[in-house]
């Protein structure tokens, strides 16, 4: 019997193929990358523009409808100017109008009889003109006087104040029954279109362009994870020690224009070690990270840095020791 096995053996019919080797697993490449040294700054949420909502005409505010922190939308009447003059004015053009029609209507019916007398030729020439000329000033004079109306009604239309901008309501003023005089402020409207505007020491100056990204961390202006912005102005002028630049945020918080956060800018960059935070277990107070070594896994001490948070990408963790650019890392 054994002969017999190791005739099929010679001639390859006694085993099958031999097991292939199983595939690596898949792991993470280990190497150094640039990050940005981050400095923390304090910063205010301003509006890029705070815009007077002014009154057109003089006179006493009869309705105000908006209070401080109320959102508006351009055009939105926020207040009511009244002025009792344009009403009375109003009154009389009125009734100047109608008199002026009334001589109209008498001046329109002696030029249709001189008209109709010149094709008898029962008057002359001459009075005809006459009873022309005086229909067509009774006529001037009406739309004269309407136009004069027209600018009163306007006037008294433009009692309505009306929200120059869409945003949220900064300062009102006044009050109902305060007098105003044309052009006075009734309120001011902080824009949506709301910034961060950072005090960064001037040492840091030279590091700051704009375009360069800025982080803060959402739960200061009532969101939730880390936010990030881009720098989109630098103030050339060095105040008090200080950079001033505008960064803009989106989902950036409207309420408490003013409101003081805390941002991380870039102050240089660096070259370290990030992993991600999946792969990095803590036990007994000592973190390690699983190595892989080809022929098996090795569970090697670490000593972790700050938290890497970058846009678009899972957070990661600095490895300050313990790793070095090259290793392959497996999830524990």
């Amino acid at each position: 019997m054994n002969i017999f096995a190791g005739i099929l053996a010679f001639f390859g019919f006694g085993h099958g193929p031999a097991d292939a080797p199983p595939p690596p697993p898949k792991t993470f490449l280990v190497r150094a990358v640039n990050i940005s040294d981050e400095k923390a700054v304090f910063a205010t949420v301003e509006s890029a523009n705070v815009v007077p909502a002014r009154a057109r005409i003089g006179g006493t505010i009869i309705e105000l409808k908006v209070r401080q922190g109320d959102h508006v939308e351009q055009g939105q009447v926020i207040a009511t100017v009244g002025d009792r003059k344009l009403a009375l004015q109003a009154n009389s053009y009125s009734a100047q109008v109608q008199a002026a029609q009334a001589q109209m209507a008498q001046a329109q019916v002696e030029f249709q009889r001189a008209q109709r007398l010149l094709n008898e030729n029962a008057i002359a020439r001459n009075s005809f003109d006459q009873a022309r000329t005086a229909y067509n000033v009774a006529s001037s004079n009406v739309r004269s006087l309407m136009a004069q109306k027209d600018v009163i009604m306007q006037q008294s239309a433009e009692g309505a104040v009306l929200a120059p901008t869409s945003g949220r309501v900064i300062t009102v003023p006044v009050t109902t029954g305060t007098v105003l005089m044309p052009g006075d402020t009734v309120a001011t409207v902080a824009e949506q279109d709301f910034v961060l505007r950072l005090e960064i020491p001037e040492r840091h100056a030279r590091s700051i362009r704009v375009g360069d990204p800025v982080r803060l961390d959402g739960v200061d202006v009532g969101l939730s994870g880390a936010r990030f912005g881009t720098i989109k102005l630098v103030y050339p002028q060095i105040d008090n020690g200080h950079v001033v630049a505008d960064a803009t945020v989106q989902d950036l918080g409207d309420y408490f224009v003013g409101e003081r956060v805390r941002v991380w800018v870039s102050a240089g960059q660096r070259r370290t070690i990030v992993v991600p935070a999946a792969l990095i277990v803590t036990r007994s107070g000592i973190d390690y990270a699983r190595l892989w070594q080809g022929d098996g896994t090795l569970d090697v001490p670490i000593q972790r840095g700050q938290v890497i948070h970058r846009l678009n990408q899972q957070d990661g963790i600095e490895i300050l020791s313990g790793l070095t650019p090259g290793d392959k890392l497996l999830r524990p």
